[in-house]
């Protein structure tokens, strides 16, 4: 989904959170941020009870026939929603690279997964109005599948940079992998530890007040190496950062 199309679309009535696995057993910061920042928008957002997981994880795995069944479910829950947000995107990555390899979609399931967005695309598309003003620094990490898969770099760039008072400064390295890959960072600790110290000094070079990304899987991964041995980088989700950002006046009672 481009910011482009996006944009050409009628505002979006219903509108459902996708919490993601990582959102909903692990991290639940990065999804509480999201219906608060969508509520400034004027949205009603909606948290179906029935979703699981989408199927990435069993995919990565090496289980397509069980993640094209997680994925079968997923279609049949979001269906009814003229929008679906996620905190997380490697799960949108995941919905829009991989539902014509796992299954042959109707014209509905495509059409469902083409109005599925991270969350920056979203609020880069319908937000326009939000008034966003935070005084820090950070520097902004591409997550493997938000960046190569998704191919989105542009609009978590443009959210942050619509928030007044922030500076945004780019690290070196900024799109190298942080070591978490899912299964990865479970099937090879020492080579995931490695990579996650090498992002974290890139971070720390800058000195910024975070490190800022749109997936919680890496959040989780680089504040976990941060805390037991790495440098003291704070660790940020792009839907916290903004969240924290809104003017008084647009914070939800």
């Amino acid at each position: 989904m481009t910011e482009a199309d996006a944009g050409a679309r009628p505002r979006p009535v219903r509108v459902a959170l996708f919490t993601s696995c990582m959102g909903d057993l692990a991290a639940g910061g990065p999804a509480r941020a999201t219906v608060e920042v969508l509520a400034a928008m004027g949205m009603a957002v909606e948290l179906p009870r029935a979703q699981t997981c989408c199927g990435q994880p069993a995919l990565n795995s090496g289980y397509p026939a069980e993640a094209g069944a997680l994925l079968d479910r997923w279609l049949r829950i979001f269906a009814p929603y003229d929008a679906v947000v996620t905190p997380a995107g490697s799960c949108a990555a995941y919905l829009h690279h991989h539902l014509g390899r796992l299954r042959a979609p109707t014209p509905e399931q495509r059409a469902l997964v083409e109005r599925t967005y991270e969350f920056s695309q979203f609020v880069m598309a319908y937000g326009t109005e939000l008034r966003l003003r935070l005084s820090g620094s950070v520097t902004y990490h591409d997550s493997c599948h938000l960046a190569r898969t998704l191919g989105e770099r542009r609009t978590p760039r443009q959210l942050l940079g619509r928030i007044e008072g922030l500076t945004v400064r780019e690290m070196a390295g900024c799109d190298t992998c942080c070591g978490f890959g899912g299964t990865f960072a479970a099937k090879f600790p020492d080579v995931s530890v490695a990579m996650a110290d090498t992002k974290l000094r890139s971070a720390a070079a800058e000195g910024t007040d975070w490190l800022v990304s749109a997936d919680p899987g890496c959040l989780l991964h680089l504040s976990g190496r941060a805390r037991k041995a790495g440098p003291p980088v704070r660790i940020r989700h792009l839907a916290e950062l903004v969240r924290d950002a809104l003017v008084p006046s647009e914070v939800p009672a």
